[in-house]
């Protein structure tokens, strides 16, 4: 039988090489969370690491393996910001130069932020695929060493130390769940526990946008075409050749989430964790959200492989959970246009405890009768139940009542 790409002995090798040049990252049980999904949940906080993601391990052990002729070379990456900043901030350390091609479409800040890490930046194409096209040809031509972001066994072997880590410290797990884009963690972390813990089943995710290792364990599957996630850091078509055949072997599950599932996971850590994710991050909750009769009673880790989310985009997912939840109502409520209504409105939601946070008074583009109005809030509640109670307030005063999202006028 042929060798592994990626042994035990690999990653130990590993874990000797970037010891003390990143951080041990902490393992810890949440409560809340367990509660929430039913099931004993440990994180594992990648999101920790001086670039706030796990890709670090990797690009260090990576570089760390390089000659003296190589090192002189210098070294090229496609990445759109965690695999970017993870080689930008070690080459530096080591003393090698840098150039990441990043895709057009990358947020300034992470172009900014791998350009402050010591990285020369080259903007390419509209996709990583795009991208990785460009690094290949100007290591080609100017002889750089190209790090690949996932399919290469020294990455593979640099990500499996979080395996180890999870093995040294966790207690008995039933599973740990990992996000999948090109699959350099999941091989790393199942390549490891398959020989420390070999009783721990490994479950991978991805969003149901890119769905490439799914797809590839489940080709009778209908799946919808590549579209855009919050995910972005397993946004990837094509898991590895090494990585896929890994995940093969030692992978037992695949399973996919929706948007909103992100989307509340990312709120919910920080809310309840009071702790940053991207949603590639979230997205281990976000199977236990979507999936909880797969992991009920079960003892579960998940790791937290990155905190990199662009601030509006953040901004964007807590706005849409208060929405979702309800703590954020959007009503339009028709009015008689005349002196006092608009104050009368406002009265009745003050003393049902709900704060008023926009206001719109809309006269020429109402549908009903000349002599009223359409006056739209929103307003801040406690949760759905309160919600509930300002809605049948306005209309047990008289007043109209509907979301303002829904189509046409409020009823007569």
């Amino acid at each position: 039988m042929d060798r592994p790409p990626v042994e035990l002995a690999d990653i130990e090798a590993a874990a000797r090489v970037i010891d003390g040049q990143v951080v041990r990252t902490p393992l810890r049980h949440s409560r809340t969370l367990s509660e929430i999904t039913g099931a004993q949940i440990w994180l594992k906080f990648e999101n920790r690491q001086y670039t706030a993601s796990f890709k670090e391990r990797g690009a260090l052990n990576k570089l760390s393996g390089l000659g003296e002729a190589e090192r002189a070379r210098g070294v090229i990456a496609m990445s759109a910001g965690n695999h970017a900043q993870g080689v930008a901030y070690h080459s530096r350390r080591l003393g090698i130069r840098a150039t990441i091609v990043m895709p057009e479409t990358t947020p300034f800040t992470k172009i900014h932020n791998t350009e402050l890490l010591g990285a020369e930046v080259v903007l390419s194409g509209q996709t990583v695929d795009e991208a990785a096209e460009h690094a290949r040809a100007l290591a080609a031509e100017h002889g750089f060493v190209f790090i690949h972001p996932f399919d290469d066994p020294l990455i593979i072997a640099g990500q499996g130390t979080i395996g180890l880590e999870i093995a040294a410290e966790a207690p008995p797990l039933d599973a740990v769940v990992v996000p999948i884009g090109g699959g350099g963690l999941i091989s790393g972390i199942a390549t490891a526990l398959a020989a420390a813990r070999p009783g721990v089943e490994i479950v991978g995710v991805q969003s149901a946008q890119f769905p490439a290792a799914f797809a590839r364990r489940h080709p009778e599957a209908v799946l919808a075409e590549p579209g855009r996630t919050i995910a972005d850091g397993i946004a990837v078509k094509r898991p590895g050749s090494l990585t896929g055949a890994i995940i093969d072997r030692l992978v037992a599950d695949i399973l996919l989430v929706e948007e909103a599932h992100l989307e509340r996971a990312v709120l919910q850590f920080l809310e309840i964790e009071k702790v940053v994710v991207e949603g590639a991050g979230a997205a281990g909750l976000a199977t236990l959200l979507a999936h909880p009769e797969r992991f009920a009673g079960r003892r579960v880790g998940l790791v937290l492989c990155g905190g990199n989310i662009d601030s509006r985009l953040l901004s964007a997912v807590i706005m849409r959970g208060l929405v979702r939840s309800e703590r954020l109502i959007h009503l339009a409520v028709a009015v008689p246009d005349s002196p006092g209504s608009l104050a009368q409105l406002t009265r009745l939601i003050a003393d049902a405890r709900g704060n008023v946070v926009e206001v719109t008074h809309k006269r020429a583009f109402s549908k009903g009768s000349v002599r009223d109005a359409i006056v739209d809030f929103v307003v801040e509640t406690r949760d759905s139940r309160h919600a509930a109670r300002i809605t049948e307030a306005l209309a047990g005063a008289g007043f109209r009542v509907t979301a303002a999202e829904a189509e046409g006028e409020p009823p007569g």
